[in-house]
């Protein structure tokens, strides 16, 4: 048996396993040692490529952004920073048709240019946004859906942990992949917001259960110095987070510590943070970061033994010889991403294709920044879609039995805004300076 038939043997029997319901990482792991045993006929060298991996993936400090913006997002969370957002929010678009809707992209915009975490936006905003919305007679599908569908803001308006990600593994400026997720981000944004005015304006019954828009109108008005309160720390974040980079003041790993310090004290000032909860934050910061960086290591095995079998370079031959061009290709990759976001998370999609797609990519020649926009695009529309989509558990987890709605509704609800987030990609992938413009 050849290298490329036992790489391309690998990836079947990978599926088959993660299927199975075998961790990815370990899945990752397995197949990586048993492929380069096969392929040098060695156990030894399979074994010493495996603890260089272990050595090298990690090593370097740049991979130090992970666990701070984690640590951001959980402390944020905490000092209801998000509630703020959407208390804003809700304000600015209190007398519009389906205003508690747009309010809620909104704030999710925002809290996504805090934290960078998808599953952080869906549950704090099923807790604050949910229940404002119900209580105004907004359907309980269009309110889930709303929260699931902006949720993934947070991983493509940075900062993003997906976008960290794919810097590692592309070698790539995490600072212009940030850069390249503004646009698209807001665009997306504006894209929901379209969708929930147009849903409330031709389609009210998919929105409302009775008036909704009177009732919000009624609720008393905020004082000036009242959102200046609530915006000031948010402001303070992003400036300081977003700003610092850009500016060229700091690197994305010190701009993670800088927003984690800064949280810390938000939360702390606003009594929001105990001793016991803080050890909490901790912990799951440091179960985040062990889980994705168990993930990395086990992703640049296989990306070792994929480079070793020479399959990238095969691929590349046989799209030639069939005469794929750069359209069929984004058309497979797009179609296998959306495909794994039905069964997997987002982290482990990323693990799995980008070794075996980004030297194709690059044959093609292809802006790997605008590639990478695209990537979590596709990947993130994987958090809406049956049967895993994991946003959707997030809300149904959060919601417990506060409001009686189904897994099949919630994905019911997700339905419209992952079709606009369809439409949007393909909007990326016919414009690509949407994702560039800032770069220039």
């Amino acid at each position: 048996m050849n290298s490329v038939a036992i790489a391309l043997g690998s990836l079947v029997l990978m599926l088959v396993l993660i299927y199975a319901g075998m961790h990815v990482a370990i899945t990752l792991g397995l197949l990586s040692f048993v492929g380069v045993w096969l392929i040098r006929g060695d156990v030894e060298v399979a074994a010493n490529l495996l603890a260089q991996a272990v050595s090298d993936s990690i090593a370097s400090h740049v991979f130090g952004v992970v666990p701070l913006f984690v640590l951001t997002g959980f402390l944020v969370a905490y000092a209801d920073v998000g509630k703020d957002a959407f208390d804003v929010a809700n304000q600015a678009f209190r007398r519009i048709r389906g205003g508690l809707g747009v309010a809620t992209v909104a704030a999710n915009a925002v809290f996504a240019a805090i934290t960078g975490i998808s599953i952080a936006s869906a549950a704090v905003f099923t807790r604050v946004a949910v229940p404002q919305m119900l209580r105004f007679g907004y359907q309980p599908r269009f309110a889930v859906g709303v929260v699931a569908g902006s949720s993934v803001l947070g991983m493509l308006i940075p900062p993003s942990l997906l976008m960290i990600l794919y810097g590692f593994l592309s070698n790539q400026s995490v600072g212009d992949l940030f850069t390249a997720g503004i646009v698209p981000g807001l665009v997306l944004a504006l894209a929901y917001s379209v969708l929930i005015l147009v849903l409330a304006r031709w389609w009210p019954q998919k929105v409302f259960s009775r008036t909704a828009a009177a009732a919000a109108a009624n609720e008393p008005l905020m004082t000036m110095g009242e959102m200046a309160v609530k915006t000031l720390p948010i402001v303070a974040l992003i400036g300081a987070v977003l700003g610092g980079i850009y500016a060229g003041f700091f690197t994305a790993t010190e701009a993670g510590a800088v927003g984690a310090l800064m949280a810390l004290v938000i939360a702390l000032l606003r009594r929001k943070l105990s001793l016991q909860s803080f050890w909490g934050v901790l912990t799951e910061t440091g179960h985040v970061t062990v889980s994705v960086s168990f993930l990395i290591i086990c992703a640049n095995v296989y990306t070792r033994m994929l480079a070793m079998s020479g399959t990238p370079q095969a691929m590349v031959g046989w799209m030639a010889a069939a005469g794929f061009g750069v359209a069929m290709f984004l058309l497979i990759y797009v179609l296998l991403v959306l495909l794994l976001g039905t069964v997997i998370d987002s982290s482990s999609i990323l693990l799995i294709v980008l070794p075996l797609m980004l030297p194709v990519a690059e044959q093609f020649g292809l802006n790997l920044i605008w590639f990478g926009v695209i990537t979590v695009v596709a990947v993130e529309i994987g958090l809406l879609t049956p049967p895993f989509g994991l946003s959707v558990f997030v809300i149904k987890s959060s919601l417990g039995d506060t409001v009686p709605i189904s897994l099949g509704d919630i994905f019911r609800g997700t339905a419209p805004f992952t079709l606009t987030m369809l439409a949007v990609l393909v909007l990326l992938i016919a414009f690509p300076q949407l994702s560039l413009v800032l770069l220039r």
